[in-house]
């Protein structure tokens, strides 16, 4: 545990804690065809809360179509929320996604040279939230919509192979 509590932002971050099951609508990209998803997501806070351990796995048909390891964190000197995320699509990120919490939504955005991302997490109460992931490929204005979920608190043994 840490010495010291936990600023407002460490604090926020604790509302992504918790195993979580969703439905998602998947978006045709250059990477997948249109359709649905099931999703399985669980987060845990480490280091006394100070970040906070996603692990995401999505399911299409049956089989694991996509996982991410995501790592949030609170960088108190510029005040935003980092997240670094690690995936199955093994792209390796140039930096974190950053962003802040409006209200109850929390906003990420990041670039690459092959574009730039931005996820959104609205909080419906302690026990739901909305997820929208967002790509504008370089060069471009638009923003295409890839995946949306509604994701629901679950109890942690329903999630198995994390």
């Amino acid at each position: 545990m840490n010495a010291f509590s936990l600023s407002d932002g460490h604090q926020r971050l604790q509302a992504l804690v918790g195993a979580w099951r969703g439905e998602e609508e998947v978006a045709a990209t250059q990477w997948t065809d249109a359709g649905t998803a099931t999703a399985e997501v669980l987060a845990e806070a480490q280091f006394g809360g100070l970040f906070v351990v996603q692990r995401y796995r999505q399911r299409r048909d049956g089989t694991v179509s996509f996982g991410a390891h995501n790592v949030f964190g609170y960088d108190q000197q510029n005040g935003l929320v980092t997240m670094h995320q690690f995936d199955s699509m093994g792209f390796v990120p140039a930096s974190p996604a950053t962003g802040m919490w409006n209200g109850s939504e929390l906003m990420l955005e990041r670039s690459s040279p092959r574009g730039a991302a931005r996820v959104s997490y609205g909080f419906d109460g302690a026990d739901t939230y909305r997820m929208k992931l967002q790509f504008r490929p370089a060069g471009s204005d638009a923003w295409q919509d890839m995946v949306s979920g509604l994701y629901r608190r679950v109890s942690p043994s329903t999630i198995n192979g994390f």
